[in-house]
């Protein structure tokens, strides 16, 4: 769904392809409570945040946790939207908020449950 996707550019109408290249613990690269999802976009590097309350949350929730990957599929979610509502897609990176991780962990869990799986991530991204 996510992991591999294409996307036009609402403004530019230039068309995207965002690839998931890997998933990091922010504390030890940038000391921050936040979860980063690497992606490659046309070949440029881009990050989406996740806090990490967000896991905590979703504990809370629903007693499930939030697996790596949801962590890409959430991400590459968040992205897609990003980019069709017409945010900057050259940024750097973008972090997300608790509630919005939370709407798009339900968004990827239904289109999930519609096709049968979770998509799986590939190897050596």
């Amino acid at each position: 769904m996510f992991e591999d996707f294409h996307v036009a550019d609402r403004w530019s109408g230039e068309q995207l392809h965002c690839r998931w290249k890997g998933t990091i613990v922010a504390i030890a690269t940038r000391h921050a409570d936040a979860v980063d999802v690497r992606f490659d976009v046309n070949g440029r590097p881009l990050w989406v945040a996740l806090p990490l309350d967000a896991w905590a949350a979703q504990k809370q929730r629903s007693d499930k946790v939030i697996t790596d990957q949801l962590t890409a599929q959430i991400a590459g979610s968040f992205l897609k939207q990003l980019v069709e509502e017409g945010s900057d897609s050259r940024r750097e990176l973008y972090t997300m908020t608790v509630p919005q991780v939370l709407t798009h962990l339900d968004a990827v869990v239904a289109a999930a449950k519609e096709r049968g799986s979770m998509p799986t991530l590939p190897r050596g991204a």
